[in-house]
């Protein structure tokens, strides 16, 4: 294991949090609506993916968004908050856009909260990013409250340093609050195949895509430069077809 289960974990901030550089691309044909099906919308189709992510809409939707985001970046929660709705109503719900996320952690904080999420009922898991990206300040004052309760917990083994660092960041509370029980927090946080899982994705989005910032994104497999804020990403996926 090379980074989540060392005693620091900042070796799993390969990346910023911060954007990279514009690029353009040529206007394409508008793309058609794709009917959901009967008795469901798009953005309420939600299934786990191989690469360790979570993909909401059409699966096969001719334009497919990953995000790696990061629970601990500012610029993924901006993001978050001005994004989802208007990108599950206008983009996944036409079923023209698919939108996948894969948790990219960077800490003890993120690797924490991206777990639990991770054990929630799939239908769950969009709803809760978006609840916790909502509340970032108030989780940074958490931890920013108990500093040695959270070194405390980094020193202890893998299998008891994770429901410790949920305890120490009142993130067991915050997951309790919105339909998780204590119990269920602490089996998903002991289990250490749930945190090797994202430090898996972590190394395989570095050595695949070389990620340059969070958040960052995949369209049809390729990382797109110069996208961090939603209304940079709304203006490419409708200069790709998706309007």
């Amino acid at each position: 294991m090379r980074t989540l289960l060392l005693t620091s974990m900042a070796a799993l901030a390969l990346a910023a949090c911060g954007d990279t550089k514009t690029d353009t691309t040529k206007e394409q044909a508008a793309i058609a609506k794709v009917a959901a099906p009967a008795g469901k919308s798009w953005s309420q189709t939600v299934v786990k993916t191989p690469d360790g992510g979570v993909l909401m809409g059409n699966p096969d939707a001719p334009i497919k968004l990953v995000e790696y985001g990061s629970l601990t970046c500012s610029h993924c929660a901006d993001f978050s908050n001005e994004s989802h709705e208007e990108l599950s109503r206008d983009f996944v719900d036409t079923g023209r856009v698919s939108f996948e996320m894969r948790n990219y952690v960077r800490d003890g904080i993120d690797a924490t909260a991206a777990a639990v999420i991770h054990c929630a009922p799939i239908e769950r898991y969009f709803p809760l990013m978006e609840n916790t990206f909502a509340a970032q300040a108030e989780i940074f004052a958490n931890a920013q409250a108990n500093p040695q309760g959270f070194e405390a917990a980094m020193q202890l083994p893998p299998n008891q340093r994770f429901p410790a660092l949920a305890k120490a960041t009142k993130l067991d509370q915050f997951f309790q609050a919105r339909g998780m029980t204590a119990d269920q927090i602490s089996t998903c946080l002991g289990n250490i195949a749930n945190i090797e899982a994202l430090e898996k994705g972590v190394n395989a989005a570095n050595e695949q895509y070389n990620i340059p910032g969070t958040p960052a994104f995949l369209i049809n497999g390729q990382l797109a430069e110069g996208i961090g804020t939603w209304p940079v990403l709304r203006d490419r996926l409708k200069t790709l077809g998706a309007r």
